[in-house]
């Protein structure tokens, strides 16, 4: 057994003896990768998203991925994401990044930092699987309106106080949307240039799901334009561990105060990792005992 922080050359190296494979997000565990570790038989990654492994390459190579994908009973107790994106929100609207940042160089002005309250305002939740029903509740307890949109929820399934209307509704009348869509070859890209046309101007933008699921250059544009009046992302496109500065995003962000973007910290807490770590080394534990009978 082997546990540590690897880099891709120590991945590589260590990777060639191992039947199983423990992951989270750091590499991409691509073809090349799986070409060097002839006996793995299982990887495991604690995420929902399967978008850092290649799933059709390791289905060929019959390799199994346990992963919490679906396990919605276990993921209801899992919050840290949900609990991410109010704080996105909250930052976001009240200018926490820079009022900080102005303090630790001496200053004391408030009236720099002018701010926006949750309360009253039009929450706009665009996917209502686990995640959106968390973040819908955690708003509503703000004071806030809830107007959700999912083509595969019925009505039946809507929460009480909770709006369920269509897509282009919802984009006319939310001073805030929050994403909580799966990144599927569907996904990819949805939140087009026209997407970010059809938010009210001067609306925010939130996305803890996957970077892949925005066209960033339109986005890029819609802040310069100041159609958005921000956006704040826990996501990026083609995540990178060894820095994303040459993002366009990143960049921007650097000199303007309307773009937070934290680095795909959104279940990375204490309590979170170890129920989902607690969980997956279980289902481990069962599929190692099942395959030695």
């Amino acid at each position: 057994m082997h546990l540590g922080d690897l880099d891709e050359e120590e991945l590589v190296r260590e990777i060639s003896w191992a039947n199983v494979l423990w992951v989270r997000l750091r590499h991409k565990i691509h073809s090349s990768l799986m070409s060097c570790a002839q006996d793995l038989r299982i990887i495991v990654s604690a995420t929902t998203g399967l978008d850092h492994i290649d799933v059709p390459e390791a289905e060929r190579r019959g390799i199994r991925i346990l992963s919490l994908r679906g396990e919605s009973t276990f993921l209801e107790q899992v919050r840290a994401t949900a609990e991410h994106t109010i704080g996105l929100t909250l930052s976001l609207l009240r200018k926490l990044p820079s009022a900080a940042q102005h303090v630790r160089t001496g200053g004391w002005r408030r009236e720099l930092f002018w701010g926006n309250e949750l309360h009253t305002k039009t929450v706009g939740v665009v996917g209502y699987g686990r995640l959106g029903r968390i973040v819908s509740r955690y708003f509503l307890t703000f004071g806030a309106r809830v107007l959700v949109s999912d083509p595969l929820v019925p009505q039946r399934e809507i929460e009480a106080a909770v709006q369920l209307v269509p897509l282009d509704y919802l984009l006319a009348r939310a001073d805030i949307v929050t994403l909580h869509v799966n990144l599927t070859p569907d996904t990819w890209g949805f939140w087009n240039r026209h997407r970010l046309a059809s938010m009210k101007t001067g609306s925010w933008l939130i996305n803890s799901s996957r970077g892949e699921l925005i066209d960033e250059s339109a986005l890029l544009g819609a802040l310069k334009t100041g159609h958005l009046g921000g956006a704040a992302l826990d996501v990026l496109s083609n995540e990178d561990s060894g820095g994303m500065a040459d993002s366009p995003l990143v960049q921007y962000a650097r000199a303007h105060d309307n773009l937070l973007i934290t680095p795909h910290i959104g279940g990375l807490t204490r309590e979170s990792v170890e129920k989902t770590e607690h969980f997956l080394a279980e289902r481990l534990r069962r599929l190692l005992s099942s395959c030695a009978e």
